[in-house]
């Protein structure tokens, strides 16, 4: 950890303004927002991203949306007492094997088992992942995880999507990374890897920012970035305040995480947050405050209202045994099959601290940047599919996309709800148009401008992932 940014923070907590909507004097405690928990989206890099899917399926109900990053489908170690009673050695040599090498085992039981637990009542009904917007990413230099097990991270979601909903589903395999979260900064950031690499930190300088693009096909066009000082803090908390009856230490989890909230958070503005989840050997004891600082989030937060929680884990030799500082994927706490549930020892965690977040959220209150401007935006493009983001208009209760081709007259492509869509199925290095209509109880309204890309070229077969050659 660095300790001067600790003191930093530890300074900057001092000094939170007095007009902050605080439910708790206490810095130990996070602090209730005016946040409404059914704006609430999470993320996550490799074993953060399993964890994610874990969490946005479990409480599906609350999670607008699901960031993947080189993960997995859920339930994909498929750890339950049965299956170690038939003679699995042990969990984690599935989540080792085919959860990462790829590909997973029969995605059938993962249904199966998110079925039975949605009808027992132990996750969220399943229809409410449906409505869910869903980001997906597999670098084509990812050494550590195959694109066959974000494939079957895919094939979950289109299960449970349908084919009414396919647009909510935006996957990117396009992009030369390494196992990594990718990053498009420009500054001379000491500790960031080039875009191939798949070593600590795993955070990729890519040209491609990554953080941004998750939030705005959750959550429509946001407005840009802050590069420049950020009106809020990164503030440290006690988790074992969250992870009661437990101590931290049995979960594998750290004393404490982090929150980053921005000022207008603090004055009381309708705010939304958003989970971001590190990967094995991305907490803050192996690369100290880099996920937190230097991925991106903060400065999109600080510009469109988001409060940006990190909790942490810690590495542990014994039990539990998790030695890189794992997220549980694969049942290391429990050794049952109640770690993909509401019950998970660290989904209870988490929800806890979103809980206690969002406890200060007034009645009605919209969230999302004041003023914010309504283009519609190409906010990424694939080799076959467009990622379209718009910023929502009110009382709008479903949009209607119209695509085209670099000349000639518009087609209707889809109506969706939520301002986000992903064109899939386009011609790689091919120009199109789109343009979006508000419809309003059942009427036609108001239409976006046109916005134009091109998609990118497919990517040469990758033989050897970490040396394969970064496309334009």
């Amino acid at each position: 950890m660095d300790v001067a940014a600790w003191r930093r923070t530890a300074i900057a907590l001092s000094c939170v303004l007095s007009a902050s909507p605080a439910l708790s004097a206490d810095p130990a405690r996070l602090t209730g927002y005016n946040a409404d928990i059914r704006e609430s989206s999470i993320s996550g890099v490799s074993s953060g991203a399993f964890m994610a899917v874990q969490f946005g399926t479990a409480w599906s109900s609350v999670i607008k949306g699901v960031g993947v990053i080189a993960g997995g489908p859920y339930w994909c170690a498929k750890a339950d007492a049965s299956d170690i009673m038939n003679g699995y050695r042990l969990p984690i040599m599935t989540a080792t094997g085919s959860c990462m090498t790829g590909p997973p085992r029969d995605m059938n039981r993962s249904f199966e088992k998110a079925d039975a637990k949605s009808a027992s009542g132990d996750i969220d009904s399943l229809q409410f992942v449906a409505r869910q917007k869903i980001y997906l990413f597999h670098g084509y230099n990812d050494a550590v995880v195959a694109r066959s097990v974000t494939d079957a991270a895919a094939d979950f979601y289109r299960h449970y999507l349908g084919e009414a909903n396919r647009g909510n589903l935006y996957y990117q395999t396009t992009v030369g990374a390494g196992h990594s979260l990718a990053v498009a900064t420009d500054k001379p950031i000491d500790g960031l890897n080039d875009c191939q690499v798949n070593v600590a930190p795993f955070i990729n300088k890519c040209g491609y920012d990554q953080a941004g693009i998750i939030l705005q096909h959750i959550y429509g066009a946001l407005n840009p970035p802050n590069h420049g000082p950020l009106t809020g803090t990164v503030k440290p908390f006690d988790q074992s305040v969250y992870t009661k009856p437990n101590d931290p230490g049995p979960l594998s989890l750290d004393r404490s995480g982090f929150v980053y909230v921005p000022g207008e958070c603090e004055q009381g503005a309708a705010c939304r947050v958003h989970i971001a989840l590190h990967g094995c050997r991305q907490d803050v004891g192996n690369i100290g405050r880099r996920f937190i600082d230097n991925t991106g989030y903060n400065a999109w937060a600080d510009s469109n209202r988001l409060i940006v929680l990190y909790p942490q884990t810690r590495a542990s030799s014994f039990a539990p045994f998790n030695p890189q500082a794992c997220w549980d994927w694969w049942s290391y706490v429990s050794h049952s099959d109640n770690y993909v549930t509401k019950s998970g020892a660290q989904i209870r965690t988490i929800k806890a601290m979103l809980d206690a977040l969002t406890a200060g959220a007034a009645p009605g209150a919209a969230a999302g940047p004041a003023g914010a401007p309504n283009p519609l935006k190409v906010i990424d493009t694939s080799d076959t599919s467009a990622d379209l983001a718009w910023t929502p208009l009110a009382p709008t209760t479903a949009y209607r996309i119209f695509r085209a081709g670099a000349e000639g007259a518009f087609t209707t492509v889809a109506d969706v709800a939520g301002p986000s869509f992903a064109d899939s199925g386009l011609t790689p290095r091919t120009a199109y148009r789109w343009r979006v209509s508000a419809i309003v109880n059942g009427a036609e309204g108001p239409t976006t401008d046109v916005a134009s890309a091109t998609t990118r070229a497919a990517p040469a077969p990758c033989q050897k992932p970490g040396t394969c050659p970064i496309g334009p």
